[in-house]
């Protein structure tokens, strides 16, 4: 696993010092004798993560901090700070600056590579995120950015799994200041509390009696309700080798005993919102790619999604042999519509209709708007007698009940022509089909509309 570490120290002894300890793992290796110089690199989007040193002149290690994790283009660049301030007020000083962890002089090559290890999973990770959603920007959809910059980190949802009591009660008493925290004594009900719970953290213990806490979060990472929730495991001093082994099975972060209550709460914030990012992140995809195969107005499928889609459906069904039944419906009249009621009147109907049409189908069958005011209708396993029976009712669901436009303060009368076909040919071009069922529309229509018509294959 490569990534480009940038060190940043004004000590050369430091610098060739972690410079070799990273390269032999093979890591990329860029160093800075400063924070303005580090602070360009960064900008530059030039680096994966950074080790920082706190005592340097002009701009100490603070500072740095605080300004690349207020930066909305920076803020997601993992900072370790490594250091020879070793007091709880120095490290909880890094922790509320923005550092994801807090190292100190000397560090241990174990310690040092599997947390630069376990860090440029999480920065790969949300870097293939922050690529996805860029097209997001594109059609208008906010980028999270600003929010995360603005995140306090507070009011998360924790579970926390400890089964001594004294612990557990501590914790939950130090972690409920800023959070709602539940507590599950039972490490075998653990998990399905876990991913019942839409938590945003979890905190575990690996001290559990008779039950292994790296076994753990180890299923946590594996199921897929809770792959994405973030892990801070908590251990008595003895159990750090442990602790380092359980970053390379994802935990995110780690606590040693007796616990600082500053600390805590700072590690917790930070996991915290890096969850809330990561989850607008995926939200922000998601939604990108709905608005991409989705009909703004109606919700239903857009055409571009209906043609990839259909050639899909059409093979499955050639290969199953199973016929597939296809449906053009227009909305009659639908300009008089616009023309005497408004542009805003026509879009109340296509809301409408796009509702009628989803009752009157199954789940597994495909709804698109094809353009305008046309629709298409997609049936996988159905043969042109139930496919009539289906447009029939449909029809009949259009025609029996006015539209109400305007907020409800009218209503008028709406009909619908349908053309229908199926493929039963194996090898047919789903763009025959189509023309199938709009030759049936056009005769529809020119035999007085508000009707079916089918054409056999």
């Amino acid at each position: 696993m490569s990534a480009r570490i940038l060190v940043v120290d004004d000590v050369p002894a430091n610098v060739k010092l972690l410079e070799a300890r990273l390269s032999a793992e093979y890591f990329d290796v860029m160093t800075a004798s400063n924070g303005a110089e580090a602070l360009a690199i960064c900008a530059r989007a030039e680096c994966d993560i950074i080790l920082l040193d706190v005592m340097m002149p002009d701009m100490d290690g603070f500072e740095v901090c605080r300004r690349l994790k207020t930066d909305p283009a920076t803020h997601h660049i993992p900072v370790v700070m490594v250091t020879a301030l070793d007091s709880p007020a120095d490290r909880n000083r890094g922790l509320e600056a923005g550092a994801d962890d807090f190292l100190t002089k000397p560090v241990s090559d174990v310690v040092l590579i599997a947390r630069v290890r376990s860090l440029t999973r999480l920065k790969m990770m949300t870097d293939e995120l922050r690529m996805r959603a860029i097209t997001s920007l594109e059609i208008g959809m906010q980028a999270p950015e600003r929010t995360a910059v603005a995140d306090t980190g507070k009011g998360g949802r924790i579970l926390l799994v400890d089964d001594r009591e004294s612990s557990y009660e501590r914790l939950a008493g130090l972690l409920a200041a800023e959070h709602t925290v539940d507590v599950e004594p039972n490490p075998t009900e653990a998990l399905f509390h876990a991913a019942e719970g839409n938590y945003d953290l979890l905190i575990v213990s690996l001290d559990l009696n008779n039950f292994d806490g790296l076994r753990l979060c180890s299923q946590a990472r594996s199921l897929e309700r809770t792959r994405h929730v973030p892990i801070l495991a908590i251990a008595d001093p003895e159990n750090s080798t442990r602790l380092l082994r359980g970053l390379e099975i994802g935990v995110n972060d780690y606590l040693l005993r007796p616990i600082d209550k500053i600390e805590l709460l700072a590690r917790a914030r930070t996991q915290i919102r890096r969850r809330r990012y990561t989850d607008h992140l995926r939200d922000n995809v998601q939604n990108s790619i709905e608005m991409a195969i989705t009909d703004a107005l109606t919700g239903l499928h857009n055409r571009r999604y209906m043609e990839s889609h259909l050639a899909t459906l059409a093979e499955q069904a050639a290969t199953r042999g199973k016929p597939l039944a296809l449906m053009i419906l227009d909305i009659d009249y639908f300009k008089s519509i616009n023309d005497n009621y408004g542009h805003d009147a026509g879009d109340d109907v296509l809301r409408e209709f796009a509702v009628r049409v989803r009752k009157s189908i199954r789940g597994i069958d495909l709804a698109c708007r094809y353009g305008g005011e046309e629709f298409v209708i997609v049936m996988p396993e159905t043969d042109l007698h139930v496919a009539g029976m289906v447009a029939e009712r449909l029809r009949r669901s259009i025609a029996g009940e006015p539209f109400a436009v305007h907020k409800g303060t009218k209503r008028i009368e709406v009909t619908i022509s349908i053309g229908l076909t199926t493929l039963e040919q194996k090898g047919e071009a789903v763009a025959d089909v189509l023309k199938r069922a709009d030759t049936a529309l056009y005769r529809a229509k020119h035999d007085g509309r508000n009707r079916v018509v089918s054409h056999a294959a």
